[in-house]
């Protein structure tokens, strides 16, 4: 079961596939339409309708994978402790993540990281990992392994090469795959709610 989007974000035509599954589709529906429109930025409903914005959606995703993943409580040192999703490798966002920057996410305030060099993922508890370090890839999740950090990326094969979540697009539409054992391999839990709206990626597929 996959979850998509079309491409006219700007008016708000926001295409979203489910299949048959038995979800709660009215709140988890909400809480994935205001992020995504929150990253888009709001569009009157008489305005002219923009280009699909890649970046904008998949910024969109990435808050909400946040929200529907639980992480150990040792991975923080307090209560206070922020939720850090960090970026390494060329940026595609640009400001549109830093939008999401101290939402609460988990009752946490949400901090978005561009990294310098590798050994700073220990600060983080996301890792978005750029098309950039495509030829590095095995050496960062080398790094990430066992370290409670959800990997996420939009590298071809992520999900069978050790990572957690991989976003791709489909024509116009951005979709996402999840590895399960990776994902329980770093001790984290994601919501049966999200899974049941991605792509389920095996190794052995």
């Amino acid at each position: 079961m996959a979850m998509s989007f079309n491409s006219k974000v700007g008016r708000k035509t926001i295409m979203w596939s489910l299949g048959t599954g038995r979800i709660p589709v009215i709140s988890l529906f909400a809480s994935f339409i205001m992020a995504l429109l929150l990253c888009a930025g709001a569009v009157p409903v008489n305005a002219e309708p923009r280009a699909f914005d890649e970046y904008a959606i998949k910024a969109g995703f990435v808050y909400n994978f946040a929200k529907f993943v639980e992480w150990p409580a040792d991975v923080f040192r307090d209560s206070q402790s922020p939720l850090v999703i960090c970026i390494v490798g060329n940026d595609p966002f640009g400001s549109k993540l830093d939008v999401l920057e101290n939402k609460t996410v988990l009752g946490r305030k949400l901090v978005i990281r561009r990294l310098a060099i590798l050994d700073d993922i220990l600060k983080c508890q996301g890792l978005f990992i750029s098309r950039s370090e495509n030829s590095q890839l095995p050496a960062i999740l080398k790094a990430a392994r066992n370290k409670n950090i959800l990997t996420i990326s939009e590298a071809p094969n992520f999900c069978r090469s050790g990572g957690m979540i991989n976003l791709f697009l489909d024509g116009d539409k951005v979709r996402f795959e999840i590895n399960i054992r990776n994902a329980e391999k770093a001790r984290l839990k994601i919501s049966s709610h999200l899974l049941n709206l991605a792509k389920i990626c095996r190794e052995d597929n």
